[in-house]
């Protein structure tokens, strides 16, 4: 037993010995001075991990900024977007300033870039309907615009475009290196939006948004480069104006505690440069876009638009078209329970004896297919309506009566299409009517005369409408009527008294009265060549 213990102790003492050896030296090179990491971060592993990250001292210049010439309200808090207040249909002035440093963008050096400002729903559960909201708009709107560019107080703008199809946008070229203003008129109100209109609603905001393109190889404006927009509401004819001093007034009666939580109001509005962020829908949610009922989350579009995205621009800018299908709106009117083309004796004569009138191919009939009508409104220069008819027939057109016409399409387009559907010609400014007296007729008549017998011949004569006051008009359409070559009529006299021969002149075709009746013969010319045309 004793002999076991002193073997333990042999054992433990040299293991103390070599491990106090293994430790000696250890600190001697640290001694110095402190570790330096400078060799270890040098190794490329850690270099590359560096450049990688973002310098937290850089921000984005943007390219371009844009201003618009309106004060922002001083009711909005320290933290939110800034909101502006515009009177509908007034214009306001934003200024499309080259913001670029020295090297950024070369390529639109020299060039020009295209910019489309858009009026869009801030809203995002309005941005998915929006198509149906403006549809809705223009129905009960027909021929406005919700946004408009006043052409006369813009400088710098070229190839200004607005498509009929697209009435929240305008779009132009510009040169960012000379003085830019376009001038903007937005003709919606906020209220209009609303689901239910009762009186005292709080309208709907909406932004200004503005998309810049730069031309691409090809040629087309498609490349994007900078987008930016604002939040503003609309109001009716100086409500903007007094909505800004309601809040004005409010501001003044708060505490200085209280005004430490809201922003100042600035003089003018600067469009802060924000992220596109398209709306991805599948084919279900793309049906369900084109119904109305569409319902989402009452926080979904609010947490969506406090994000600060900017709404999607189009498909194809170039040809600022919207391509998404549109169901043609249907309705009944209240004051006709009938649909009918009012009868023929209302409208101007049709020009069958003159040569004028209007082919068959012209004019619109029942029988006519849809697509048939979809032609017909291009040929006849209604393209901006081909959309709300797509689903109409020539016979559900033809039936439409004038007072539709004009509620649809407004005032000047109503009228036109109206007058286009019943082939309504120009009124002439003097209609007379001609025959032309064969000399058979001579002949009998002389042998009446001397018997006292009729013959009982009967005339049939020609309307002849003249657009234009004047002696060639008359000669020009007793050509086209009685199939006389022009060029063989030298002269066209009327016959006066004790049968004199006066010559017709613009003045004498001037004092013809409305719906005189002429009978006429012809005499060869004197020189052979051609004859004269003689008036009774």
């Amino acid at each position: 037993m004793a002999w076991v213990l002193k073997m333990d102790e042999v054992i433990e003492s040299g293991l103390v010995h070599d491990f106090d050896a293994s430790l000696s030296g250890i600190g001697q090179e640290l001694g110095a001075g402190a570790y330096s990491m400078s060799d270890v971060l040098a190794l490329p592993i850690f270099k590359q991990e560096d450049s990688s990250l973002p310098q937290e001292n850089e921000t984005k210049h943007p390219p371009f900024q844009y201003v618009m010439c309106a004060a922002t309200s001083p009711a909005v808090k320290l933290y939110d977007e800034t909101l502006t207040y515009l009177n509908q249909g007034q214009s306001y002035e934003i200024r499309m300033l080259d913001n670029r440093k020295a090297g950024d963008i070369p390529e639109i050096n020299g060039k020009l870039v295209k910019s489309i400002i858009r009026v869009v729903f801030h809203d995002r559960r309005l941005q998915y309907t929006e198509h149906q909201q403006l549809e809705g708009w223009k129905w009960n709107r027909p021929g406005d615009r919700l946004l408009d560019l006043d052409i006369p107080m813009s400088v710098g703008v070229i190839d200004i475009k607005t498509n009929p199809s697209q009435l929240n946008a305008v779009e132009f070229l510009w040169d960012p290196t000379k003085c830019t203003s376009a001038f903007i008129q937005v003709h919606c109100i906020s209220t209009e939006f609303t689901p239910r209109k009762h009186g005292g609603e709080k309208g709907v905001p909406f932004r200004i948004q503005v998309d810049t393109f730069k031309q691409t190889e090809n040629g087309e404006y498609t490349d994007h480069l900078h987008s930016a927009s604002c939040q503003i509401k609309v109001f009716k004819p100086k409500g903007a104006d007094r909505k800004q001093k309601t809040d004005r007034e409010k501001m003044e009666k708060r505490t200085a505690h209280e005004k430490e939580k809201y922003q100042p109001s600035y003089d003018t509005t600067v469009l802060t440069e924000m992220r596109l962020e398209p709306i991805i829908e599948d084919a279900v949610e793309h049906e369900q876009k084109k119904s109305s009922k569409r319902t989402l989350p009452a926080d979904y579009g609010d947490s969506l638009a406090k994000r600060g995205s900017c709404s999607p621009w189009p498909d194809t800018p170039t040809t600022f078209v919207n391509n998404s299908p549109t169901p043609a709106p249907t309705f009944t009117s209240a004051q006709h329970n009938t649909y009918s083309v009012p009868d023929s004796n209302s409208s101007s004569p049709n020009h069958q004896g003159d040569g004028t009138s209007q082919g068959s191919g012209d004019q619109l009939h029942p029988s006519a297919t849809i697509q048939e009508t979809q032609q017909w409104l291009l040929k006849n220069r209604f393209s901006a309506y081909t959309r709300l008819f797509s689903n109409f027939s020539g016979a559900d057109l033809l039936k439409l009566t004038r007072e539709d016409l004009v509620q649809i399409c407004g005032p000047a387009d109503g009228i036109r299409l109206y007058n286009a559907l019943k082939s309504r010609s120009v009124r002439p400014r003097l209609t007379i009517y001609v025959c032309q007296e064969p000399l058979r007729s001579l002949q009998l008549e002389r042998q009446d005369a001397g018997s006292g017998d009729s013959n009982g011949a009967i005339y049939v004569y020609h309307a002849i409408y003249l657009e234009e006051m004047a002696a060639s008009e008359v000669t020009r359409k007793l050509a086209l009527a009685f199939n006389i070559p022009l060029h063989q009529i030298n002269q066209v006299y009327r016959q006066g008294p004790t049968g004199i021969h006066i010559l017709v002149s613009d003045q004498m075709v001037q004092n013809f009265q409305d719906e005189s009746c002429f009978l006429f013969t012809t005499i060869k010319a004197e020189n052979g060549e051609g004859f004269h045309i003689i008036l009774k």
